[in-house]
């Protein structure tokens, strides 16, 4: 079985459970935050949203900067209302999904490096960088911005199991 056959179902059933996440958060909340170390609600879905786009840059390129020597860092759309951060997702999913379906399994074999200003953060296959870095980094903070909805006393949905909003499989 090809590499990429092997991690869409997994790709299609996180993507839509953390779509799931995103359309309850509530846009008259964007500014709070838990705790003043904590990110606020539009910040932390707006990197929810926005780390499922990092498969095709992981798959298509061989490094990225976030901070290249010389010039612009990277930066994060701001997004005004629930539906531009849908979008955002959206659009991110269908890429990452059709660079996933491409992509021979050779490419997930192959290096890639995350940089700061030139410096190495870290080099791992690129198979690796996709489950690790991408995946289960969105699942990762998925579950933190269900916290935060439960918090906000927003409505949490089903992700992997039951939670206390929606009880029954």
């Amino acid at each position: 079985m090809p590499v990429a056959q092997s991690l869409l179902s997994e790709f299609d059933q996180e993507m839509a459970a953390t779509r799931k996440v995103l359309e309850r958060v509530p846009q008259d909340k964007f500014e709070w935050a838990p705790h003043e170390k904590s990110m606020t609600l539009r910040q932390l879905a707006t990197h929810v949203a926005n780390l499922v786009g990092w498969t095709e840059m992981t798959l298509e390129q061989s490094e990225f900067d976030v901070a290249p020597p010389g010039g612009e860092a990277f930066t994060l759309p701001v997004p005004d209302s629930v539906s531009e951060l849908l979008s955002m997702f959206d659009r991110n999913t269908t890429s990452a999904r059709e660079a996933i379906a491409t992509a021979g399994d050779d490419v997930f074999m192959q290096s890639w490096t995350l940089k700061k200003g030139g410096e190495t953060v870290f080099s791992a296959p690129k198979g690796g960088v996709l489950r690790r870095f991408v995946m289960n980094h969105v699942i990762h903070h998925r579950g933190q911005l269900t916290v935060y909805l439960r918090l906000l006393g927003a409505s949490v949905p089903q992700t992997i199991g039951n939670t206390a909003d929606e009880p029954e499989f």
